[in-house]
Order: structure tokens, then C-alpha cells, then sequence
């Protein structure tokens, strides 16, 4: 150390203020430059010549693809997953502090127990219900959220928020936000497919998988195992190599149309959707023809069953796995169709819930958990992310003057399976009736947010930007649920 006056001199008070200062601010100057890096919204680089080639994530990826399950019209917690036993002992009785509680569509009555009884399931002793038995049996496979809450207690905005992350429309679906951050790993079926139901379409219809103000690529397609695909291979008459012949001069003359417009990416992404279309049409009637599967797929699913509707919601069970196994980035499965009359197609529980559940629970059980054991055998669990949702719950109380539950957004149960998500796993809680979330409360921000966690996307950065503004699918909401996290 120079302890000479000149050296001396170089360490003085001032000189020492002047660098701590310069050093502090240098320091704080790249903190704010690191937080800002942090929040700077990713827009994903979209080739108008290929748009949905795969694109990479903003870190590691757990999963690579979704199935989500989405049922129709509000299933009841109280009755499937979310077992209270203090429901069950109080019976008939007022809910405590709910006096003159008027919900959705009036005042409520007493207390109604489930109608199912619930029993433990598999190694981990998860109570869960008699009303869907064969999904009762996976029960060690499933991370429950149990303390899921909505914004809205009417179906259509419900429903819009649970696909969309808002409850007005004109938002685009979680399947298209998907596919427009990562592209697909498909190169002749779409990256989003949407399956209706057999009894037709939800409430929105598709609002859930419309792809809004994104490119219209991204929007899902709407397939189903019962509505034939028509077959446009080549024609006997025609061989290979002149088919192969036709398409090359057609691909000539595109890129000769494209050199004379260059810049031009509408141009460029209608060529790219007429291409898509080409391969689509080729392929697709080939992934919705289940005669190739064995007969014993056939029966795990229940695709002959007597029963027509049964059938048909275990053909599009069997059509998500194929379309899963062929690369399709977002499945969205529904059970429940929407339909003028009570509780006609879907889960809309109000004034007979007992009979109306009896006739809905064999159609989803059945199929829909064959569908998680055949994914599981077929190892694409490995790589797949299983969402079971609904738009929210219903109550623990019975409405007065009817044997029903009415809507229920303060507290209800979905569930995730496969890639990335702890099983068995139970997070979260309703209080003791089943009424309102209380520990853990999430929201369905949240559970996009995590959704997006496990592709690999961050949701607070994964933007579009429309209007002026910087869209998210979570808006300005939302938290990854780490503790679901495997």
C-alpha cells in the first residue's frame, strides 16, 4: 500500500464520497437495467412463410403439449373431489352465518351432504366420490387444486375465462396463445385442435378456441370422431410420381409469386395456410379413423357402447390421444354441450342434480379415464400436461324449492395430471361446507400461469401486442403455483 502524501492523498474523504457514489449508482443503474431486461415483453418472431414452425421456449420446458378436459356447465366439488366431512354431519342443517344467502338464481336452502359417497382411493387414501369410480381410481396420478375461484357466476363469462383469461370476449383461447409462442410439432396437422362435445358445443362455443386478435393460424380447429373427414388422397388413377410432379410445379410457381412481391407476409401466410390445408386434409381423416385401433382400445374406451352419446364422447377421448401422439400441441376435450332446458347436456346442476348427474357421469368417466391410462401406457405423460377443469363449483346447499346446487365461483376443485405436476398432490381448501376457498386461494390466472410455466413460457412476458396494448393471456393477474410443481 503507497502510504507516501501522494498516496495518502488518493484516499482523502472526498475522493473516497466521489467513488462510493459513482460505484453505488453504477450498481443500482444495472439492477433497474436488469429488472427492465426482466419485464420486457417477448412477442414470439412468427415466419408468415411457415407459422407454426416450432419455436423454442423461454426456459426448460416440462411438457410439451396439453390436454385439457374441460367440463361443460360447472361440476359440483362437493360431489366428486372435495370431501367435507362436516358437510356430511350437518345434513339438513342452515349454513352457519349464510342466512338469507341468495346466490345465482335465488336464496339458498340447508345444507345437502354429497350424493355420492366418497371412499379413500389408491396408496394415498384421497377421498373422492362414488359418482366417478373409474376416475376414482387414478386418483394417486392426480395434483388436486382445491381452492380454484372465478370472477363470474354465470356460465358464458365463466367459461370465457377459464379458455380465454378474460370473462368479455374477443380474447384468444389458451390453446391459441400456445401455439402462437411455441408453433407446433406437427408439420400437416394444426397445433391447436378443439373436440366438441357429441352433444354439440359449450356455451361460447368458439370463443374457446378463437384465436381473437392473434393470426388466424393459430386458431384451434374444431375436429370431432363422428363428423367424417372427407378422405382427398390420390385418385387410383393417378401414380405418385405425377402427384408428387403437380405439387413441386405448384410450389415453383408460389415462390415465383412470392419473388415478385417480396415483403408481402400476407401473401406469404396465405400460401403457408393453403399448404397447411393440402397436408391437413390428407392426414386428418387418416387421425380421426379409429378402425386401425385394437379391438381391446375399442372396449377400454367404450367407443361401441349401446348408448349413443357414451360412444361418441369415447371416440373424441380416443381421437385427443391419437392426435397427442402425432405431435398436436393443445388439445381441448369437452364434456357438456350447451342446450336450452335443465341440465339437458351438461353439468348444470339446479333443480334435479341427483338424476341429472346420473346421466352425465357415465359418459365422461368411463372414456376419460381410459384415456389417462392409455396415455400413460403409451409414455406420453412423459411430455404431456393434463388439465381437467371446469368454469367454477357449485354449492353446498341445496336451492330452496328444488333439489339442486346453484353456481359456486368462490371455491371449487380442478385438477392436473402428467408432465411437471406432483401426484397424488392436494393444494389448497375450501372451508368446511365446501363454499369458499380459504387456504391457498388460486385463481384462474394462476392456473395459466402454471400451464405456461410447465411449456417453458413465462406469463408475464408472453405478450401480443394489440390496441395499443401489450396483451397476456393472464392480463396483469396471475402467479405460478410452485408448490404443484414435481
Amino acid at each position: 500500500m503507497d502510504l507516501s502524501p501522494a498516496g495518502r492523498r488518493l484516499l482523502d474523504r472526498r475522493r473516497f464520497l466521489e467513488i462510493g457514489a459513482t460505484g453505488l449508482g453504477s450498481v443500482a443503474l444495472s439492477a433497474l437495467l436488469a429488472e427492465a431486461q426482466e419485464n420486457t415483453p417477448i412477442r414470439p418472431v412468427v415466419d408468415p412463410s411457415a407459422p407454426l414452425a416450432p419455436r423454442t421456449p423461454h426456459a426448460t420446458a416440462r411438457a410439451t403439449k396439453v390436454l385439457m378436459i374441460f367440463c361443460s356447465g360447472a361440476l359440483s366439488h362437493v360431489d366428486t373431489f372435495d370431501y367435507k366431512p362436516e358437510l356430511v354431519k350437518r345434513n339438513g342443517q342452515p349454513m352457519p352465518g349464510a342466512d338469507k344467502l341468495v346466490t345465482f338464481q335465488g336464496e339458498q336452502g340447508n345444507l345437502v351432504g354429497p350424493l355420492w359417497p366418497f371412499k379413500p382411493r389408491g396408496g394415498s387414501g384421497k377421498m373422492v366420490s362414488d359418482l366417478l369410480p373409474c376416475l376414482a381410481e387414478l386418483a394417486d396420478e392426480m395434483c388436486f387444486i382445491h381452492s380454484m375461484t372465478a370472477r363470474s357466476n354465470t356460465h358464458g363469462p365463466a367459461e370465457n375465462q377459464m379458455s380465454t383469461g378474460f370473462t368479455l370476449e374477443g380474447y384468444p383461447g389458451i390453446g391459441s396463445w400456445v401455439s402462437y409462442a411455441l408453433g407446433s410439432e406437427c408439420a400437416d396437422l394444426p397445433a391447436f385442435v378443439a373436440i366438441p362435445d357429441p352433444r354439440g358445443v359449450p356455451q361460447v362455443g368458439s370463443n374457446h378456441w378463437n384465436s381473437a386478435f392473434l393470426p388466424a393460424v393459430f386458431q384451434g380447429a374444431a375436429f370431432s370422431a363422428d363428423k367424417p373427414i372427407p378422405n382427398l388422397a390420390r385418385p387410383p388413377g393417378i401414380d405418385a410420381s405425377n402427384d408428387a410432379a403437380v405439387r413441386d410445379f405448384l410450389k415453383v410457381l408460389n415462390e415465383r409469386h412470392l419473388e415478385r412481391h417480396p415483403g408481402d407476409a400476407q401473401l406469404a401466410a396465405r400460401i403457408a395456410s393453403y399448404e397447411m390445408a393440402a397436408r391437413m386434409q390428407l392426414r386428418a381423416a387418416e387421425v380421426a379413423d379409429l378402425s386401425g385401433e385394437s379391438p381391446a382400445t375399442r372396449a377400454m374406451y367404450g367407443t361401441e357402447d349401446a348408448n349413443r352419446t357414451r360412444a361418441g364422447f369415447a371416440r373424441n377421448c380416443l381421437l385427443a390421444r391419437r392426435l397427442l401422439e402425432r405431435g398436436v400441441r393443445f388439445v381441448q376435450l369437452f364434456n357438456g354441450a350447451y342446450a336450452m332446458g335443465e341440465g339437458v347436456g351438461n353439468w348444470d346442476g339446479h333443480k334435479t342434480i341427483k338424476t341429472q348427474y346420473g346421466v352425465h357421469a357415465p359418459i365422461l368417466d368411463r372414456p376419460c379415464a381410459a384415456l389417462l391410462r392409455d396415455l400413460r401406457a403409451r409414455g406420453l405423460l412423459e411430455d404431456t400436461l393434463v388439465a381437467f377443469v371446469t368454469e367454477f363449483g357449485r354449492m353446498p346447499t341445496f336451492q330452496k324449492g328444488a333439489n339442486g346446487r346453484d353456481h359456486n365461483p368462490q371455491g371449487f376443485t380442478v385438477w392436473l395430471s402428467g408432465a411437471g405436476v406432483k401426484a397424488p398432490f392436494s393444494y389448497g381448501a375450501t372451508d368446511e361446507f365446501g363454499h369458499k376457498a380459504v387456504d391457498h386461494v388460486a385463481t384462474i390466472y394462476d392456473l395459466h400461469a402454471t400451464i405456461l410455466h410447465l411449456l417453458g413460457l413465462d406469463h408475464e412476458r408472453l405478450s401480443a401486442y394489440h390496441n395499443g396494448i401489450e396483451r397476456r393471456l393472464t392480463d396483469v393477474h396471475g402467479h405460478v403455483i410452485r408448490d404443484v410443481l414435481a
